[in-house]
């Protein structure tokens, strides 16, 4: 596959130097030019024709000034290297363009073509290692997460099929308040119930069935949220993670766990969301319909963020972005949702019903239809065109 070529966005209000970059770099093969008379306009080119790799961008134009126009493209495109060229060269201008928008280079006009190529293509460089970094840290956090999630499938398989419920019903409240960035939000529910690989299947069980724990296993099940959160703050990047798990059990009044003054809007928005979609998951655990969950849930006052609960309202109708068909385990693949529970041909449940299928979760079923055999087909939701799983 061919590289694709990088682009470079010069925004500047003469039209007459534009022109000039235009004549200037037109030969160049390495990156495309692209040009802008103002910051507005080159707002909406990086919203419509970005990403950019480096935006070259003059100091004083009318209405946005350069300062601005590069801080605001710092929100909309972290990684795009920002370069600052001006006529008007002073220290504290300089400053306030390097601390307000993190401006690579700061140039001063009249700026040879050789110098500012030359800038323009350390700024490409820069772009590159930047992306490859993220590339590479974005792959590493996968990589745990994912180790994380088959360590927690092999020690508590009925946690693990919580996890992939709760993230599911995360997913979709966060999709219904636009709310970013999705990955953040996905890898907490994920990992949300990590802290109960200590915990026997039979006491999470207990859980669910809303029956009383006692001594240990109470004290585990207390502790879960700590215990994941310990597991998990020392990966680079994910210390957020581990905060937002920390606070999923916390009520929006501020009682709850943990213990402490954080209430309302000061509880993270993600634990906030996984607070409504694990209370959601216990009840339909318990054969509460969707509308029953919401309306059981809609009375328990102070407990959740009064702009999230209604939310649920529009789970049911979520639920027919899936469609259900019976499959044998071959044809089981990843993002299918068991819909009834599955025995083996002995009689013993082996998966209940819920659980969003993964790859570890395909070799477990093909492993017991090897040795003991498994009840087929399966009854499964297979997700639509319309319903695709957030990265």
């Amino acid at each position: 596959m061919a590289q694709k070529v990088l682009k470079v966005l010069f925004v500047d209000d003469e039209p007459n130097l534009l022109s000039a970059v235009k004549r200037a770099f037109h030969k160049i093969q390495d990156f495309k030019i692209d040009t802008a008379e103002s910051g507005k306009e080159g707002i909406e080119k990086i919203k419509q024709d970005g990403p950019y790799a480096v935006v070259v961008s003059d100091l004083r134009m009318p209405g946005m000034d350069g300062i601005q126009f590069l801080t605001r493209v710092k929100e909309l495109s972290p990684d795009t290297v920002r370069i600052m060229l001006t006529g008007y060269a002073d220290i504290q201008t300089a400053i306030e363009a390097i601390n307000s928008g993190n401006v690579f280079r700061f140039l001063t006009k009249p700026c040879s073509t050789d110098t500012l190529l030359q800038t323009v293509q350390a700024g490409i460089e820069q772009y590159k290692l930047i992306k490859a970094e993220k590339e590479l840290l974005e792959k590493t956090l996968k990589g745990c997460v994912k180790m994380l999630m088959e360590v927690l499938s092999l020690s508590n398989m009925e946690a693990f099929g919580r996890a992939s419920r709760v993230t599911r019903y995360a997913l979709w409240i966060g999709r219904e308040l636009q709310y970013q960035p999705m990955w953040k939000l996905e890898t907490a529910a994920m990992l949300s119930q990590l802290g109960c690989f200590m915990l026997p299947e039979e006491a999470f069980l207990k859980m669910y069935r809303g029956e009383e724990l006692r001594g240990e296993e109470k004290q585990l099940m207390d502790m879960h949220p700590s215990i994941a959160a310990q597991l998990i703050r020392h990966i680079p990047r994910l210390e957020s993670i581990a905060e937002i798990i920390i606070y999923q059990e916390k009520h929006y009044d501020g009682s709850g766990f943990p213990i402490d003054s954080v209430s309302g809007e000061k509880i993270p928005i993600e634990s906030r969301i996984l607070k409504v979609a694990l209370d959601f998951d216990l009840l339909l655990y318990r054969k509460y319909s969707p509308s029953e969950a919401y309306e059981l849930m809609a009375k328990r006052q102070g407990v959740y963020d009064p702009k999230i609960l209604p939310i649920l309202k529009k789970i049911a109708h979520i639920q027919s972005e899936y469609e259900t068909t019976m499959v044998k385990i071959e044809e089981l693949k990843e993002g299918m949702i068991i819909a009834e529970d599955v025995f083996t041909i002995d009689g013993r449940l082996l998966i209940r019903q819920g659980y969003e299928v993964s790859a570890p979760l395909i070799e477990k079923l093909k492993n017991f239809a090897k040795t003991i055999g498994v009840e087929e087909p399966i009854k499964v939701f297979a997700p639509t065109h319309s319903e695709q799983r957030t990265s």
